[in-house]
Protein backbone atom coordinates (compact mmCIF):
# COMPACT_ATOMS: atom_id res chain seq x y z
CA UNK A 1 0.00 0.00 0.00
CA UNK A 2 1.37 3.20 -1.02
CA UNK A 3 2.18 5.47 2.01
CA UNK A 4 0.78 9.11 1.66
CA UNK A 5 3.18 12.44 1.20
CA UNK A 6 1.88 13.98 4.66
CA UNK A 7 2.20 10.19 6.41
CA UNK A 8 6.04 10.11 4.94
CA UNK A 9 6.65 14.23 6.48
CA UNK A 10 5.56 12.78 9.44
CA UNK A 11 8.02 10.01 9.92
CA UNK A 12 10.78 12.19 8.97
CA UNK A 13 9.82 14.58 11.69
CA UNK A 14 9.21 11.94 14.25
CA UNK A 15 12.91 10.52 13.50
CA UNK A 16 14.17 13.92 13.46
CA UNK A 17 12.27 15.07 16.68
CA UNK A 18 13.88 11.76 18.31
CA UNK A 19 17.63 12.77 17.33
CA UNK A 20 17.24 15.62 18.53
CA UNK A 21 15.90 14.68 21.96
CA UNK A 22 18.74 11.98 22.27
CA UNK A 23 21.41 14.70 21.33
CA UNK A 24 20.54 17.04 23.98
CA UNK A 25 23.25 18.26 26.12
CA UNK A 26 22.97 19.66 29.70
CA UNK A 27 23.35 23.80 29.50
CA UNK A 28 26.86 23.85 30.63
CA UNK A 29 27.67 22.80 26.88
CA UNK A 30 25.21 24.39 25.57
CA UNK A 31 25.85 27.68 26.94
CA UNK A 32 29.49 27.32 25.64
CA UNK A 33 28.38 27.28 22.12
CA UNK A 34 25.75 29.72 22.70
CA UNK A 35 28.31 32.67 22.31
CA UNK A 36 29.74 31.75 18.97
CA UNK A 37 25.75 32.54 17.31
CA UNK A 38 25.54 35.68 19.66
CA UNK A 39 27.79 37.79 16.90
CA UNK A 40 25.64 36.45 13.83
CA UNK A 41 22.58 37.87 15.11
CA UNK A 42 20.23 38.62 11.63
CA UNK A 43 17.14 41.36 11.82
CA UNK A 44 13.90 40.35 13.03
CA UNK A 45 11.98 38.30 11.23
CA UNK A 46 8.45 38.23 12.34
CA UNK A 47 5.69 37.13 9.75
CA UNK A 48 1.78 36.82 10.13
CA UNK A 49 0.71 33.96 8.09
CA UNK A 50 -2.98 32.45 6.79
CA UNK A 51 -4.85 29.51 9.15
CA UNK A 52 -3.72 27.05 6.48
CA UNK A 53 -0.25 27.35 6.76
CA UNK A 54 -0.46 27.47 10.25
CA UNK A 55 -1.99 23.90 11.07
CA UNK A 56 0.06 23.39 7.89
CA UNK A 57 2.94 24.05 9.48
CA UNK A 58 2.61 22.50 13.39
CA UNK A 59 0.74 19.51 11.96
CA UNK A 60 4.57 17.72 11.83
CA UNK A 61 5.43 19.12 15.19
CA UNK A 62 2.15 17.77 17.00
CA UNK A 63 1.93 13.73 16.35
CA UNK A 64 5.76 13.41 17.47
CA UNK A 65 5.24 14.84 20.83
CA UNK A 66 1.48 13.17 21.51
CA UNK A 67 3.48 10.50 23.41
CA UNK A 68 4.46 12.40 26.03
CA UNK A 69 1.49 14.58 27.08
CA UNK A 70 -0.67 13.70 29.58
CA UNK A 71 -2.63 11.06 29.09
CA UNK A 72 -5.89 13.00 31.07
CA UNK A 73 -8.18 14.07 28.19
CA UNK A 74 -9.67 16.17 30.37
CA UNK A 75 -6.55 18.83 29.28
CA UNK A 76 -6.60 21.37 26.87
CA UNK A 77 -4.85 19.42 23.42
CA UNK A 78 -3.33 21.68 20.86
CA UNK A 79 -5.99 20.10 18.33
CA UNK A 80 -8.35 22.10 20.46
CA UNK A 81 -7.57 25.50 19.84
CA UNK A 82 -8.39 27.80 16.42
CA UNK A 83 -6.08 29.34 15.24
CA UNK A 84 -6.36 32.13 12.65
CA UNK A 85 -2.65 33.34 12.44
CA UNK A 86 0.76 32.55 13.13
CA UNK A 87 3.31 34.66 14.40
CA UNK A 88 7.10 33.32 13.88
CA UNK A 89 10.12 34.78 14.99
CA UNK A 90 13.60 33.00 14.18
CA UNK A 91 15.85 36.03 15.29
CA UNK A 92 18.52 35.07 18.08
CA UNK A 93 17.41 36.74 21.30
CA UNK A 94 14.49 37.95 19.35
CA UNK A 95 10.32 37.82 20.22
CA UNK A 96 7.39 36.94 18.67
CA UNK A 97 5.15 38.74 20.28
CA UNK A 98 6.66 41.97 22.65
CA UNK A 99 4.84 44.43 24.41
CA UNK A 100 6.16 47.47 25.90
CA UNK A 101 4.93 49.33 28.26
CA UNK A 102 0.86 48.95 27.04
CA UNK A 103 -2.21 46.81 27.38
CA UNK A 104 -2.38 44.09 24.18
CA UNK A 105 -4.23 41.19 23.52
CA UNK A 106 -4.20 38.05 21.35
CA UNK A 107 -6.45 35.01 20.70
CA UNK A 108 -6.40 32.33 18.62
CA UNK A 109 -2.41 32.76 17.49
CA UNK A 110 -0.17 30.23 17.01
CA UNK A 111 3.18 31.56 18.13
CA UNK A 112 6.99 29.84 17.06
CA UNK A 113 9.98 30.84 18.02
CA UNK A 114 13.56 29.44 16.99
CA UNK A 115 16.88 31.07 18.21
CA UNK A 116 19.55 31.33 20.46
CA UNK A 117 20.19 33.59 23.39
CA UNK A 118 22.79 33.64 26.11
CA UNK A 119 21.53 32.52 29.44
CA UNK A 120 21.88 36.29 31.53
CA UNK A 121 19.68 37.95 28.91
CA UNK A 122 17.75 35.23 28.68
CA UNK A 123 16.87 33.99 32.26
CA UNK A 124 17.13 37.04 33.59
CA UNK A 125 15.42 39.46 30.95
CA UNK A 126 13.76 37.94 28.58
CA UNK A 127 15.50 37.81 25.68
CA UNK A 128 14.66 35.00 22.81
CA UNK A 129 11.36 34.37 24.43
CA UNK A 130 8.88 33.68 22.25
CA UNK A 131 5.99 36.15 23.91
CA UNK A 132 7.82 38.70 26.33
CA UNK A 133 5.64 41.63 28.26
CA UNK A 134 7.67 44.23 30.10
CA UNK A 135 8.23 47.85 31.64
CA UNK A 136 4.22 47.42 33.49
CA UNK A 137 2.63 45.82 30.42
CA UNK A 138 -0.40 44.28 30.26
CA UNK A 139 -0.64 41.15 28.28
CA UNK A 140 -3.58 39.12 27.61
CA UNK A 141 -3.57 36.09 26.01
CA UNK A 142 -6.32 33.47 25.14
CA UNK A 143 -6.66 30.26 23.05
CA UNK A 144 -3.39 30.46 21.35
CA UNK A 145 -0.21 27.96 21.09
CA UNK A 146 3.83 29.10 21.85
CA UNK A 147 6.23 26.60 20.47
CA UNK A 148 9.92 27.11 21.07
CA UNK A 149 12.48 25.28 19.56
CA UNK A 150 16.41 26.34 20.98
CA UNK A 151 18.03 26.75 23.80
CA UNK A 152 16.86 29.63 26.61
CA UNK A 153 14.19 29.89 24.12
CA UNK A 154 11.45 30.61 26.97
CA UNK A 155 7.51 30.20 26.11
CA UNK A 156 5.76 33.38 27.58
CA UNK A 157 8.10 35.75 30.16
CA UNK A 158 6.58 38.46 32.50
CA UNK A 159 9.03 41.04 33.08
CA UNK A 160 9.38 43.95 35.74
CA UNK A 161 7.57 45.27 38.54
CA UNK A 162 4.02 46.30 37.54
CA UNK A 163 3.98 43.67 34.15
CA UNK A 164 1.21 41.56 34.34
CA UNK A 165 0.81 38.58 31.16
CA UNK A 166 -2.97 37.15 31.80
CA UNK A 167 -2.90 33.45 29.82
CA UNK A 168 -5.84 31.10 29.65
CA UNK A 169 -6.88 28.30 27.40
CA UNK A 170 -3.81 27.90 25.94
CA UNK A 171 -0.89 24.90 24.81
CA UNK A 172 2.84 25.20 25.65
CA UNK A 173 5.95 22.82 24.12
CA UNK A 174 8.98 23.89 24.60
CA UNK A 175 11.60 21.61 23.12
CA UNK A 176 15.76 23.39 23.90
CA UNK A 177 17.67 23.38 26.85
CA UNK A 178 16.83 25.92 29.33
CA UNK A 179 13.84 26.32 28.09
CA UNK A 180 10.24 27.07 30.65
CA UNK A 181 6.79 27.45 29.66
CA UNK A 182 5.94 30.27 32.04
CA UNK A 183 8.84 32.59 32.91
CA UNK A 184 8.42 35.49 35.72
CA UNK A 185 11.60 37.72 36.49
CA UNK A 186 12.38 41.29 38.44
CA UNK A 187 8.95 41.33 40.11
CA UNK A 188 6.52 40.41 37.06
CA UNK A 189 3.19 39.08 37.66
CA UNK A 190 1.63 35.87 35.76
CA UNK A 191 -1.72 34.63 35.74
CA UNK A 192 -2.65 31.48 34.23
CA UNK A 193 -5.44 29.35 33.82
CA UNK A 194 -6.47 26.15 31.89
CA UNK A 195 -2.78 25.65 30.25
CA UNK A 196 -1.66 22.86 28.74
CA UNK A 197 2.54 22.87 29.02
CA UNK A 198 4.72 20.35 28.49
CA UNK A 199 8.96 20.97 28.15
CA UNK A 200 11.13 18.23 26.74
CA UNK A 201 14.84 20.11 27.53
CA UNK A 202 16.88 19.62 30.18
CA UNK A 203 16.39 22.63 33.00
CA UNK A 204 13.30 23.53 31.48
CA UNK A 205 10.37 23.87 34.19
CA UNK A 206 6.87 24.50 33.12
CA UNK A 207 6.28 27.10 36.23
CA UNK A 208 9.68 28.66 36.36
CA UNK A 209 10.81 31.85 37.90
CA UNK A 210 14.39 33.65 38.32
CA UNK A 211 16.09 36.81 39.54
CA UNK A 212 13.96 39.41 41.01
CA UNK A 213 11.23 37.19 41.64
CA UNK A 214 7.26 38.17 41.40
CA UNK A 215 4.29 36.67 41.91
CA UNK A 216 2.49 33.32 39.69
CA UNK A 217 -0.71 32.21 40.41
CA UNK A 218 -2.07 29.17 37.90
CA UNK A 219 -5.10 27.60 38.06
CA UNK A 220 -6.22 24.29 36.36
CA UNK A 221 -4.40 22.35 33.77
CA UNK A 222 -1.24 20.14 33.15
CA UNK A 223 2.14 20.93 33.46
CA UNK A 224 4.74 18.20 33.00
CA UNK A 225 8.47 18.17 32.19
CA UNK A 226 10.42 15.61 30.83
CA UNK A 227 13.99 16.71 30.63
CA UNK A 228 16.77 16.37 33.59
CA UNK A 229 16.43 19.26 36.58
CA UNK A 230 13.66 20.30 34.92
CA UNK A 231 11.08 20.70 37.74
CA UNK A 232 7.23 20.78 37.22
CA UNK A 233 7.98 24.37 39.55
CA UNK A 234 10.76 26.24 39.92
CA UNK A 235 10.68 28.95 41.91
CA UNK A 236 12.56 31.96 43.14
CA UNK A 237 8.99 33.81 43.43
CA UNK A 238 5.61 33.38 45.17
CA UNK A 239 4.06 30.89 43.38
CA UNK A 240 0.36 29.62 43.62
CA UNK A 241 -1.61 26.95 41.50
CA UNK A 242 -5.49 25.53 42.47
CA UNK A 243 -6.86 22.45 40.72
CA UNK A 244 -4.13 21.32 38.38
CA UNK A 245 -2.03 18.59 37.67
CA UNK A 246 1.66 18.75 38.10
CA UNK A 247 4.41 15.96 36.72
CA UNK A 248 8.36 15.68 36.62
CA UNK A 249 9.59 12.89 34.95
CA UNK A 250 13.61 13.52 35.00
CA UNK A 251 13.52 15.86 38.34
CA UNK A 252 11.84 17.05 41.77
CA UNK A 253 8.18 17.96 41.16
CA UNK A 254 8.84 21.49 43.10
CA UNK A 255 11.65 23.08 43.87
CA UNK A 256 12.13 26.29 46.35
CA UNK A 257 14.74 28.34 46.92
CA UNK A 258 15.49 31.10 49.07
CA UNK A 259 12.96 33.38 50.91
CA UNK A 260 10.24 32.62 48.48
CA UNK A 261 7.11 30.42 48.11
CA UNK A 262 4.63 27.71 46.72
CA UNK A 263 1.58 27.35 47.63
CA UNK A 264 -0.22 24.51 46.17
CA UNK A 265 -4.11 24.09 47.09
CA UNK A 266 -5.86 20.98 45.53
CA UNK A 267 -2.95 19.67 43.55
CA UNK A 268 -1.63 16.46 41.89
CA UNK A 269 1.97 16.31 42.12
CA UNK A 270 3.56 13.00 40.36
CA UNK A 271 7.46 13.32 40.29
CA UNK A 272 9.81 10.78 39.87
CA UNK A 273 13.10 12.07 40.08
CA UNK A 274 15.52 10.11 38.46
CA UNK A 275 18.55 12.15 36.77
CA UNK A 276 20.90 14.66 38.51
CA UNK A 277 22.76 17.71 36.79
CA UNK A 278 24.73 18.60 39.78
CA UNK A 279 26.88 15.64 42.32
CA UNK A 280 26.07 18.53 45.59
CA UNK A 281 23.38 15.71 46.92
CA UNK A 282 23.68 12.34 47.06
CA UNK A 283 19.44 12.12 47.19
CA UNK A 284 16.50 12.12 44.96
CA UNK A 285 13.53 14.14 46.54
CA UNK A 286 9.85 15.09 45.22
CA UNK A 287 10.13 18.84 47.22
CA UNK A 288 13.36 20.27 47.52
CA UNK A 289 13.42 23.50 49.52
CA UNK A 290 16.97 25.01 49.74
CA UNK A 291 19.36 28.47 49.01
CA UNK A 292 21.71 28.34 46.42
CA UNK A 293 23.99 30.98 47.22
CA UNK A 294 23.39 32.77 43.63
CA UNK A 295 22.29 35.77 44.49
CA UNK A 296 19.07 34.72 42.76
CA UNK A 297 16.72 34.24 45.84
CA UNK A 298 16.88 36.19 49.17
CA UNK A 299 18.05 34.90 52.03
CA UNK A 300 15.52 33.75 54.77
CA UNK A 301 12.51 31.82 55.15
CA UNK A 302 11.30 29.82 52.40
CA UNK A 303 7.46 28.01 52.44
CA UNK A 304 6.22 25.12 50.89
CA UNK A 305 2.06 24.74 51.84
CA UNK A 306 -0.16 22.13 50.04
CA UNK A 307 -3.53 21.34 51.30
CA UNK A 308 -5.89 18.59 49.79
CA UNK A 309 -4.32 17.04 46.69
CA UNK A 310 -1.88 14.08 46.38
CA UNK A 311 1.62 13.94 46.18
CA UNK A 312 3.31 11.01 44.34
CA UNK A 313 7.08 9.76 44.56
CA UNK A 314 8.48 7.46 42.29
CA UNK A 315 12.38 7.45 43.83
CA UNK A 316 13.62 9.16 47.10
CA UNK A 317 12.48 10.98 49.79
CA UNK A 318 9.20 13.02 49.54
CA UNK A 319 10.90 16.39 51.08
CA UNK A 320 14.59 17.66 51.24
CA UNK A 321 16.05 20.67 52.66
CA UNK A 322 19.16 22.33 52.75
CA UNK A 323 21.08 25.71 53.55
CA UNK A 324 18.20 27.45 54.64
CA UNK A 325 15.22 28.31 57.02
CA UNK A 326 12.18 26.50 55.94
CA UNK A 327 8.46 25.98 56.65
CA UNK A 328 6.37 23.46 55.59
CA UNK A 329 2.17 23.33 55.89
CA UNK A 330 0.72 20.24 55.16
CA UNK A 331 -3.23 19.69 55.61
CA UNK A 332 -5.17 16.52 54.37
CA UNK A 333 -2.52 16.19 52.15
CA UNK A 334 -2.60 12.35 50.59
CA UNK A 335 0.92 11.21 50.43
CA UNK A 336 2.58 8.44 48.41
CA UNK A 337 5.97 7.83 48.24
CA UNK A 338 6.34 4.36 45.90
CA UNK A 339 10.02 4.05 47.21
CA UNK A 340 10.35 2.07 49.90
CA UNK A 341 13.50 3.01 50.99
CA UNK A 342 12.77 6.76 51.04
CA UNK A 343 12.01 8.42 53.64
CA UNK A 344 9.36 11.36 54.14
CA UNK A 345 11.68 14.01 54.94
CA UNK A 346 16.24 14.90 55.22
CA UNK A 347 16.69 18.03 56.47
CA UNK A 348 20.55 18.18 56.00
CA UNK A 349 23.47 19.59 54.87
CA UNK A 350 24.96 19.27 50.96
CA UNK A 351 26.92 21.35 48.63
CA UNK A 352 25.45 24.60 48.96
CA UNK A 353 25.94 27.28 51.91
CA UNK A 354 28.91 27.29 54.41
CA UNK A 355 30.15 24.30 56.06
CA UNK A 356 28.95 24.11 59.65
CA UNK A 357 25.99 25.93 59.03
CA UNK A 358 24.72 24.78 55.74
CA UNK A 359 21.92 22.30 57.14
CA UNK A 360 18.30 22.40 57.12
CA UNK A 361 16.45 24.00 59.52
CA UNK A 362 12.77 22.99 59.13
CA UNK A 363 9.20 24.02 61.01
CA UNK A 364 6.70 21.11 59.74
CA UNK A 365 3.40 21.79 60.50
CA UNK A 366 0.58 19.14 60.11
CA UNK A 367 -2.83 19.31 60.04
CA UNK A 368 -5.53 16.61 59.57
CA UNK A 369 -2.02 15.33 58.15
CA UNK A 370 -0.97 11.34 57.62
CA UNK A 371 2.59 11.18 57.58
CA UNK A 372 4.29 8.40 56.70
CA UNK A 373 7.95 7.45 56.91
CA UNK A 374 10.95 8.25 58.82
CA UNK A 375 12.70 11.60 59.13
CA UNK A 376 16.39 12.25 59.36
CA UNK A 377 18.00 15.58 60.85
CA UNK A 378 21.74 15.86 60.48
CA UNK A 379 23.74 17.11 62.85
CA UNK A 380 23.82 20.92 61.40
CA UNK A 381 19.68 20.96 60.65
CA UNK A 382 17.24 21.00 63.26
CA UNK A 383 13.36 20.50 63.18
CA UNK A 384 10.10 21.65 64.91
CA UNK A 385 7.15 19.49 63.97
CA UNK A 386 3.42 20.01 64.97
CA UNK A 387 1.32 17.31 64.68
CA UNK A 388 -2.16 19.22 64.83
CA UNK A 389 -5.97 18.37 65.01
CA UNK A 390 -5.82 14.39 64.95
CA UNK A 391 -2.88 14.04 62.23
CA UNK A 392 -0.82 11.13 62.44
CA UNK A 393 3.24 10.27 61.89
CA UNK A 394 3.89 6.74 61.81
CA UNK A 395 7.68 6.48 61.45
CA UNK A 396 11.07 6.86 63.27
CA UNK A 397 12.76 10.25 63.53
CA UNK A 398 17.41 10.55 63.61
CA UNK A 399 17.25 6.55 64.53
CA UNK A 400 21.49 6.79 64.12
CA UNK A 401 21.40 8.74 67.65
CA UNK A 402 23.59 11.57 66.31
CA UNK A 403 21.39 14.11 64.36
CA UNK A 404 20.16 17.41 65.21
CA UNK A 405 17.79 19.16 67.63
CA UNK A 406 14.13 18.00 67.06
CA UNK A 407 11.00 18.93 69.10
CA UNK A 408 7.89 17.21 68.50
CA UNK A 409 4.39 18.66 69.69
CA UNK A 410 1.46 16.45 69.52
CA UNK A 411 -2.01 17.92 70.29
CA UNK A 412 -5.64 17.80 69.50
CA UNK A 413 -5.74 14.15 68.87
CA UNK A 414 -2.34 13.72 67.00
CA UNK A 415 -0.62 10.52 67.27
CA UNK A 416 3.03 9.42 66.50
CA UNK A 417 3.38 5.12 65.90
CA UNK A 418 6.88 4.83 65.98
CA UNK A 419 8.73 1.99 63.90
CA UNK A 420 12.34 2.33 65.22
CA UNK A 421 13.96 3.59 67.99
CA UNK A 422 14.11 7.90 68.15
CA UNK A 423 16.36 10.38 69.48
CA UNK A 424 14.97 14.05 70.02
CA UNK A 425 15.38 16.80 72.40
CA UNK A 426 12.04 17.82 73.35
CA UNK A 427 8.37 16.62 73.53
CA UNK A 428 5.08 18.14 73.91
CA UNK A 429 2.06 15.86 74.19
CA UNK A 430 -0.78 13.82 76.02
CA UNK A 431 -0.02 10.74 77.55
CA UNK A 432 -1.93 8.68 75.07
CA UNK A 433 -0.26 10.51 72.00
CA UNK A 434 2.52 8.15 71.52
CA UNK A 435 2.77 4.31 70.43
CA UNK A 436 5.80 2.92 71.27
CA UNK A 437 5.26 -0.17 69.64
CA UNK A 438 7.79 -1.82 71.39
CA UNK A 439 10.73 0.76 70.50
CA UNK A 440 12.45 3.24 72.56
CA UNK A 441 12.25 7.02 72.24
CA UNK A 442 14.91 8.77 73.75
CA UNK A 443 14.25 12.99 74.66
CA UNK A 444 17.40 14.82 75.51
CA UNK A 445 18.87 11.38 76.34
CA UNK A 446 15.91 10.38 78.50
CA UNK A 447 14.11 7.81 77.92
CA UNK A 448 10.20 8.46 77.36
CA UNK A 449 7.66 6.30 79.38
CA UNK A 450 4.98 5.63 77.77
CA UNK A 451 1.61 6.59 78.73
CA UNK A 452 3.91 9.95 80.33
CA UNK A 453 2.26 13.29 79.38
CA UNK A 454 4.92 15.74 78.43
CA UNK A 455 5.93 19.45 78.05
CA UNK A 456 8.79 20.97 75.92
CA UNK A 457 9.99 23.86 73.90
CA UNK A 458 10.90 24.41 70.28
CA UNK A 459 14.23 24.52 69.33
CA UNK A 460 16.07 27.21 67.40
CA UNK A 461 17.66 27.18 64.17
CA UNK A 462 21.42 26.35 63.61
CA UNK A 463 22.34 29.23 61.74
CA UNK A 464 24.62 32.16 61.78
CA UNK A 465 24.30 35.32 61.40
CA UNK A 466 27.94 36.95 60.74
CA UNK A 467 28.48 38.09 57.20
CA UNK A 468 28.98 35.73 54.27
CA UNK A 469 31.69 37.63 52.66
CA UNK A 470 32.92 35.39 50.32
CA UNK A 471 29.23 34.62 49.10
CA UNK A 472 28.02 34.68 45.87
CA UNK A 473 25.04 36.68 47.40
CA UNK A 474 26.12 40.09 48.95
CA UNK A 475 22.81 40.84 50.61
CA UNK A 476 23.30 38.55 54.02
CA UNK A 477 19.99 39.33 55.35
CA UNK A 478 19.62 38.61 59.69
CA UNK A 479 17.71 35.32 60.18
CA UNK A 480 17.40 35.91 63.15
CA UNK A 481 13.61 36.71 62.62
CA UNK A 482 13.83 33.09 60.36
CA UNK A 483 14.39 31.03 63.69
CA UNK A 484 11.65 28.25 64.13
CA UNK A 485 9.72 28.85 67.36
CA UNK A 486 6.84 27.69 69.05
CA UNK A 487 3.64 29.23 68.58
CA UNK A 488 1.54 28.25 71.52
CA UNK A 489 -1.66 26.45 69.71
CA UNK A 490 -1.23 28.04 66.53
CA UNK A 491 0.89 27.50 63.74
CA UNK A 492 4.00 28.44 64.04
CA UNK A 493 4.64 30.17 60.83
CA UNK A 494 3.36 32.94 61.83
CA UNK A 495 5.84 33.86 64.52
CA UNK A 496 8.81 31.87 62.77
CA UNK A 497 8.46 32.43 58.65
CA UNK A 498 10.02 35.48 56.92
CA UNK A 499 7.97 35.57 54.29
CA UNK A 500 8.74 37.56 50.74
CA UNK A 501 6.15 40.00 50.56
CA UNK A 502 3.55 39.88 46.74
CA UNK A 503 5.65 40.99 43.91
CA UNK A 504 7.39 43.54 45.34
CA UNK A 505 11.43 43.10 45.09
CA UNK A 506 12.93 46.58 44.91
CA UNK A 507 14.33 46.50 48.59
CA UNK A 508 17.27 43.77 47.59
CA UNK A 509 20.09 45.42 46.65
CA UNK A 510 22.14 42.33 45.19
CA UNK A 511 19.21 41.98 42.71
CA UNK A 512 20.26 43.35 39.28
CA UNK A 513 17.46 44.81 37.68
CA UNK A 514 16.45 47.54 34.74
CA UNK A 515 14.89 50.38 35.82
CA UNK A 516 11.04 50.51 35.01
CA UNK A 517 11.40 53.99 33.97
CA UNK A 518 14.27 53.84 32.22
CA UNK A 519 13.55 54.13 28.28
CA UNK A 520 16.85 53.08 27.10
CA UNK A 521 17.02 49.90 28.99
CA UNK A 522 13.53 48.73 28.29
CA UNK A 523 12.64 49.07 24.45
CA UNK A 524 13.53 47.20 21.46
CA UNK A 525 16.67 47.51 19.53
CA UNK A 526 16.19 48.27 15.55
CA UNK A 527 16.69 44.19 15.20
CA UNK A 528 14.22 43.45 17.79
CA UNK A 529 16.07 41.95 20.62
CA UNK A 530 15.27 43.56 24.22
CA UNK A 531 18.54 45.44 25.24
CA UNK A 532 19.79 44.27 28.54
CA UNK A 533 19.97 46.82 31.38
CA UNK A 534 23.54 49.17 31.77
CA UNK A 535 24.60 46.80 34.61
CA UNK A 536 25.17 43.06 33.84
CA UNK A 537 23.77 40.43 36.62
CA UNK A 538 26.84 38.75 38.77
CA UNK A 539 27.37 35.30 37.00
CA UNK A 540 26.36 32.32 39.30
CA UNK A 541 28.45 29.45 39.78
CA UNK A 542 28.51 26.63 37.45
CA UNK A 543 27.06 23.02 39.43
CA UNK A 544 28.31 21.26 37.17
CA UNK A 545 31.73 22.26 37.54
CA UNK A 546 31.43 21.60 40.81
CA UNK A 547 34.10 19.73 42.98
CA UNK A 548 31.55 18.55 45.81
CA UNK A 549 30.94 14.92 45.52
CA UNK A 550 28.58 13.99 48.35
CA UNK A 551 26.06 15.92 50.67
CA UNK A 552 27.96 15.48 52.96
CA UNK A 553 31.96 15.72 52.81
CA UNK A 554 32.25 18.82 51.38
CA UNK A 555 29.14 20.73 52.39
CA UNK A 556 29.27 23.84 50.71
CA UNK A 557 32.94 25.46 50.56
CA UNK A 558 32.84 29.09 49.58
CA UNK A 559 35.48 28.77 47.21
CA UNK A 560 33.41 25.92 45.18
CA UNK A 561 30.87 28.89 44.68
CA UNK A 562 32.82 31.31 43.61
CA UNK A 563 35.33 29.33 41.39
CA UNK A 564 33.13 28.46 39.16
CA UNK A 565 30.31 30.14 36.89
CA UNK A 566 26.70 29.41 37.41
CA UNK A 567 24.28 28.14 34.50
CA UNK A 568 21.44 30.14 34.53
CA UNK A 569 18.34 28.08 34.82
CA UNK A 570 17.00 25.19 36.77
CA UNK A 571 19.21 22.50 37.95
CA UNK A 572 17.82 19.15 39.12
CA UNK A 573 19.79 19.61 42.46
CA UNK A 574 19.08 23.30 42.09
CA UNK A 575 21.51 25.80 41.02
Amino acid sequence: MKMENKDITRMYSMILTLGLMVGMTGCANVEQVSDSTDGTKVAEETTVEETSAAQGANDNESDSRESNQTADDGFIKKEDIKINETISNSTGGGHAIEVDGKEESYSNVAVTKNGEADGDEADFYGENSAVFATNKATLNLNSITVDTNGTHANAVFSYGEGTTVNISDSYIYTSGNCSGGLMTTGGGMMNANNLTILTDGNSSAAIRSDRGGGTVTVTKGSYTTNGTGSPAIYSTADITVNDATLTSTASQGIVVEGQNSVTLNNVILNADNNKKNSDKSDYYQAVMIYQSMSGDADKGTAAFTMKDGKITNKNGDIFFVNNTVATIDLNNVTISNEDKDGIFLRAQAAGWGNEGSNGGNVTLNATEQTIDGDIVVDSVSTLNIYLKDSSTFTGAINTNKDGGAVYVELTSGSVWNLTADSYIASLTCDSDSINLNGHKLYVDGKEYSSGTKSVGTSVEANITTKSDKNSANSNESSTDSGKAKKSDSSSSTDSGKTKKSGSSSSTDSSKAKKSDSSSSNNGSSSDGTHKRPDKKPNKKPDDNKSSDNSDNSKAGSNSDDNKTKKLHQMNDEGK
